[in-house]
């Protein structure tokens, strides 16, 4: 991989890796800054701030990206200023653009039911419950092992989720039971959820994608559902039923509670609990 980068981006990619970013951010922002220093047709030690405003300004008139998209950009080159170059980064000369506050419609518990009675395949349905019993990044459901259900506890050990963190969140009795039999069934070599024909290998993001993809459809679901969307309902249903938003939190893996804070938005019970003043008028 570093081969094909110029000497400054491979000093990046040796900083981040120091610093234990992901496999997959390393890889990211370091293609990141390859297409930055080929439309500059400069090196990356030779560019300026101004020069990531060109280039982000062509990405916005031109390719017409995400605010998210500019975000990456930006934090990319802020490393390679600040850990790489040991420079002061320019927070006013680079600003970061509004990201647009998009509330995701959640499934009701009716919707979650019915993806999982609707699913025959035993592998596939008992994916769907151990996601949404435990609020899991797809990612994580599928580099579980099963040493990482601990059934004697009632939990499952998330091991370097994401910023490489280990966590320990709920499993419901159902879903355990269900993952017991699954066991019992296809005895996985290494990873919980093995595609067929393949074992010891992982299932691909694509083919879980899919998994959630039909689920939804058979459960007659119109709007798009995402794994990320089955996540998002976990925790809005933990907040329904007056779970702590802490607690939330460390279920969820969130570095801030700012970013669990979302789903008081999301929360129907969160609302209607709330006694408007005028109640107290008497009138």
């Amino acid at each position: 991989m570093e081969n094909k980068f110029s000497p400054a981006i491979a000093l990046l990619k040796r900083e981040m890796e120091i610093r234990n970013y992901s496999d997959c951010s390393v890889r990211s922002y370091c293609e990141t800054m390859q297409v930055f220093e080929s439309y500059a047709n400069k090196t990356l030690d030779k560019l300026t701030s101004e020069d990531l405003k060109q280039y982000l300004h062509h990405l916005v008139k031109s390719k017409k990206v995400s605010p998210s998209y500019i975000n990456q950009k930006i934090s990319a080159f802020k490393i390679y200023t600040e850990d790489v170059l040991k420079k002061e980064w320019e927070p006013i000369a680079i600003k970061r653009p509004r990201l647009p506050r998009e509330l995701p419609e959640i499934l009701s518990l009716e919707e979650v039911k019915l993806m999982i009675e609707r699913t025959q395949n035993i592998k596939h349905r008992v994916m769907i419950m151990t996601m949404y019993t435990a609020g899991l990044r797809k990612m994580e459901l599928l580099q579980l092992k099963p040493k990482d259900i601990d059934s004697e506890n009632g939990f499952i050990i998330v091991r370097q989720g994401k910023g490489k963190k280990d966590r320990r969140t709920i499993l419901s009795k159902q879903t355990l039971e269900e993952l017991r039999y699954y066991y019992k069934c296809f005895r996985p070599k290494v990873y919980l959820f093995e595609p067929n024909g393949h074992p010891g290998k992982k299932m691909s993001v694509r083919t879980f994608d899919k998994v959630i993809h039909d689920a939804a459809q058979r459960a007659g679901i119109k709007r798009r559902v995402t794994p990320h969307l089955l996540r998002h309902s976990f925790a809005t249903h933990l907040l329904d039923k007056g779970i702590n938003l802490k607690i939330i939190q460390s279920f969820m893996g969130h570095s801030s509670i700012r970013t669990t804070s979302i789903y008081l938005h999301l929360s129907n019970a969160s609302l209607k609990n709330i006694v408007s003043p005028f109640d107290d008028l008497r009138l």
